[in-house]
């Protein structure tokens, strides 16, 4: 079974004011999103702009890209996921339901964590990253 999240509000504010500043062009996303498997996941924000990845087996489990533990780095791809998606909205690790990119644009210069040239090679050309 999939991941599921805990929607209640619980009063916690996101800023998500820079999401339509990264992700500049949405011509195609995961139909109603997807709930992030945050197990291991440090950081309490996943942000828009965030590389997300998905197990290479079922493709069935979505997960943010690992970050180093100053947060403001990714680590290397993980045995067994694949590159999939680039987040579309600011969320909360603890409700952490994301709008996933398939086709568009995005300005990874914007991005709290640039993506690496692997990430953007890979999600490519569906994916155009460019700076404005």
């Amino acid at each position: 079974m999939g991941t599921t999240i805990n929607l209640d509000n619980d009063g916690t504010i996101v800023d998500a004011s820079k999401d339509t500043v990264i992700v500049t062009k949405n011509l195609e996303s995961v139909r109603g999103g997807r709930a992030l498997d945050v197990t291991g996941f440090a950081p309490k924000v996943v942000n828009a702009g965030h590389v997300i990845i998905t197990d290479t087996a079922t493709k069935k489990i979505f997960k943010p890209m690992p970050v180093n533990a100053a947060g403001d780095a990714y680590e290397t791809l993980p045995d067994g996921y694949e590159y999939a998606h680039v987040q579309i909205n600011t969320v909360l690790t603890s409700k952490a339901a994301a709008g996933l990119l398939i086709r568009g644009t995005v300005n990874h210069k914007a991005c709290v964590i640039e993506p690496t040239a692997e990430a953007m090679e890979a999600l490519g050309p569906l994916i155009i990253f460019k700076e404005d």
